[in-house]
């Protein structure tokens, strides 16, 4: 995610421009948005004309740059776009004021979103727009005598870093040693939240028991894959697979499933943990939550107005943030996401036990 611009809008809400770079990026945008918000962007719409000497066809598509009351938001995941609806109360063509439309978000269209953000909502943008400026994926590709480090960005991916160290016999070369200590400082140095090391032969899997042992605290992030190429061929092969998505929605499912681990031992150990929002929230009123965890898609419901909690979870929310917790959205997409569901959608890990 990438923010523009900055400002405040009408009646005390606060304007946002940002460009979403990722589908991610348009996936934290569905949560962020709510029925009431304004939303400006650039779109086209079907205008039905009047005049004689045309054939009705329909209408002609129109560009226009409209303001939309949001009523619908709507995240069509394989179309990879994000679906605004709602009433136009601005709009380059007067004529189309009060008219229903949709704008189709897509990756690197800019928007502007006026609304009164929620302390989540804003974490939420500022997290994506982190993940733009520290890559969670590195790609190195390694073989005999040379070795290549490549980030994965929001528009593709970049060279980071190459190595060349010459092996084998003669008057230059130098123990493989050398090549792998130089991969695994520099991975050390980028601190990305997943690396995918690849090459041909056997010089990946020689480098990936070197790197583990030597910087231990890399080998839970690596993953090998074999390619037959390195550098940008390599890192082509890589993207080809799809192991760059399969990585980063393990990394984000790893760390939901190990807060909702953590989460079920404490309950199974009648320990330091609660869930159900009535619980929950009682827990935020005594300042007892470290940290708090809800499923995305039950919190826009609750924000909505549409769901059946016995709280204000906006209020939960602001207590935790306000005491120094941590508050973590789980995706109702992956596993973790389920089994909280499951427990009523909302849960707490404590500081300290609740009689």
């Amino acid at each position: 995610m990438r923010i523009t611009e900055r400002g405040h809008g009408e009646e005390g809400r606060e304007r946002i421009a940002l460009v979403p770079e990722t589908v991610d990026d348009l996936w934290h945008l569905s949560h962020v948005l709510e029925p009431g918000d304004r939303v400006e962007g650039d779109t086209t719409r079907r205008i039905q004309r009047t005049d004689d000497r045309m054939r009705d066809t329909g209408g002609e598509r129109e560009h226009l740059f409209v303001t939309l009351a949001v009523e619908t938001v709507e995240f069509a995941r394989f179309a990879n776009r994000l679906r605004v609806g709602g009433e136009i109360v601005g709009c380059s063509r007067e004529d189309q004021l009060g008219q229903h439309h949709t704008i189709n978000v897509e990756e690197h269209d800019e928007i502007t979103v006026e609304k009164r953000f929620k302390p989540d909502q804003l974490d939420r943008i500022e997290e994506a727009t982190e993940a733009a400026e520290n890559p969670d994926v590195a790609i190195a590709t390694v073989e005999e005598g040379a070795a290549f480090i490549h980030t994965v960005e929001q528009y593709g991916t970049e060279e980071y870093a190459s190595f060349t160290r010459p092996t084998g016999k003669g008057e230059y070369a130098r123990p493989r040693t050398e090549l792998f200590e130089e991969l695994g400082s520099a991975l050390v140095h980028l601190d990305a939240d997943a690396v995918i090391l690849a090459g041909p032969g056997f010089t990946k899997r020689d480098a990936r028991e070197y790197v583990a042992e030597e910087f231990p605290e890399l080998d839970a992030s690596i993953r090998v894959v074999d390619t037959a190429s390195v550098g940008d061929r390599g890192v082509h092969e890589v993207l080809k697979r799809g192991a760059v998505e399969e990585v980063q929605t393990e990394t984000r499912i790893a760390r939901e499933a190990e807060l909702i681990d953590e989460l079920t031992e404490r309950i199974a150990e009648g320990a330091k943990a609660t869930y159900g929002p009535a619980d929950v929230a009682e827990a935020a009123e005594f300042g007892a939550v470290e940290t708090l965890l809800v499923v995305d898609d039950r919190l826009r419901t609750e924000r909505q107005g549409e769901g059946d909690w016995p709280i204000d979870v906006n209020d939960v929310i602001e207590s935790v943030e306000q005491q120094g917790g941590d508050v973590v959205v789980f995706s109702s997409e992956f596993a973790p996401g389920e089994q909280l569901r499951n427990l009523g959608g909302i849960a707490a890990i404590l500081r300290y036990r609740l009689e």
